[in-house]
């Protein structure tokens, strides 16, 4: 169904709707769980891989329009879940949810979003909704479902507009762990399922801000041991686990806000000359550890397709080396803000914003990019290896 900022008069066969924080409403068919939920709609363009999206605690208080038509044709399975359960609060489709077909199926999308607690929309043209968020940004909005089709029009516009959108916003305390963990999974193998890993060395601290569980197989399969803690940990407790190096996770909301408590803790893992590697949000809060500074994005990247080219001494520039990359971030470290000590490494083909840092004369680099999520479909493994490789 279009979207419509005047008529908000509602279809006989409508279920679902999302109303925007200007007044937009758009129809459609609901699915999934029933009620209602307030987010910042942003787009992803992949074609594969719904499931992992939807459990990426990276997409807290967001509602993901997918841009690919077809949803829900492999169905899901409690192997492909990237956390908990956490990570969008809802989506958008072209389609009604495709049934599933395929032989990893335990469930349908459609039953796996009322369990985990996600409200769908289908039936909304996503093309129209994509070019809005590109023109005019990604807007704040309230998704809702009734099987009865009866919303309170009024009540979720004041919501949407009321609500205070992701800048200025630390999410981190809703999708970190609440203790320590011993992390031993590896990769996967069909057939097998998760490989176990059993390293004792190089020992890896994860600092949890909301990670994607695939990030810690990667380092286990690059050869670490590693342990996972909770975003609060303290300097001082992380250097009683006798760290080899500490990996900063991927996580939600504005890295300036996490940062409050985050940051603090990285300037002095850096002061002991601790490895470290981020990824995305870790990569930009490592970013203002170095001095720089973080902004909000005006559409954000969302996809697996992006093009990354590696532009930093010693990480392949002269050669001109482009990996194709998943990504998942609304804020970016501002190049024009780095400091000298700190080089950037990657940039994004697509409109030059920075990918990568790595701090000189320290053993600490981060990507803005998830290179644990197969893109390419191993284009940037080698930064696991990397990391670990520099361990010792």
């Amino acid at each position: 169904m279009a979207l419509s900022a005047s008529s908000h008069a509602q279809p006989k066969d409508a279920t679902g709707v999302l109303v925007l924080g200007d007044g937009t409403v758009v129809w459609g068919k609901g699915f999934g769980a029933t009620g209602s939920a307030v987010g910042e709609v942003c787009f992803n363009t992949a074609m594969t891989g719904y499931q992992e999206v939807m459990t990426d605690p990276s997409y807290d208080s967001q509602i993901v329009t997918f841009t690919f038509p077809h949803i829900g044709n492999v169905g899901a399975n409690e192997e492909d879940h990237e956390s908990r359960g956490l990570g969008a609060v809802g989506c958008v489709t072209r389609q009604e949810v495709t049934p599933q077909s395929n032989f990893r199926a335990q469930n349908e999308f459609v039953e796996w979003m009322k369990d985990h607690g996600k409200i769908g929309l289908s039936g909304v043209d996503t093309r129209a909704l994509t070019r809005r968020i590109r023109i005019s940004g990604a807007p704040n909005a309230v998704i809702a479902y009734s099987p009865r089709g009866e919303f309170d029009l009024k009540a979720l516009k004041k919501q949407a507009a009321e609500w205070s959108g992701l800048e200025g916003l630390d999410l981190v305390p809703g999708v970190t762990r609440e203790a320590q963990e011993d992390w031993t999974g590896g990769h996967w193998q069909l057939g097998f399922g998760y490989t176990n890993g059993s390293a004792e060395k190089p020992h890896v601290v994860a600092i949890d801000y909301g990670a994607k569980d695939n990030i810690f197989r990667n380092l286990v399969k690059a050869g670490a041991k590693v342990t996972v803690v909770p975003a609060r940990t303290s300097f001082d407790q992380i250097m009683a686990l006798k760290p080899d190096g500490v990996f900063l996770s991927n996580g939600p909301g504005d890295p300036a806000a996490t940062g409050e408590y985050a940051v603090p803790v990285i300037k002095a893992l850096l002061d002991a000359d601790t490895p470290l590697f981020g990824i995305c949000l870790g990569h930009q809060m490592l970013g203002l550890a170095a001095g720089a500074k973080t902004a909000k994005m005006f559409q954000g990247h969302r996809g697996a397709n992006h093009p990354v080219q590696r532009v930093g001494e010693g990480w392949g520039a002269s050669e001109g080396l482009v990996e194709i990359t998943s990504m998942n971030h609304g804020f970016a470290v501002d190049v024009d803000t780095l400091p000298p000590e700190v080089e950037q490494t990657h940039i994004s083909l697509f409109d030059g914003t920075n990918c990568g840092i790595a701090i000189k004369g320290k053993k600490a680099f981060g990507v803005q990019y998830h290179p644990e999520a197969s893109p390419g479909p191993q284009d940037s493994f080698y930064l696991f290896e990397k990391f670990v490789g520099m361990l010792g």
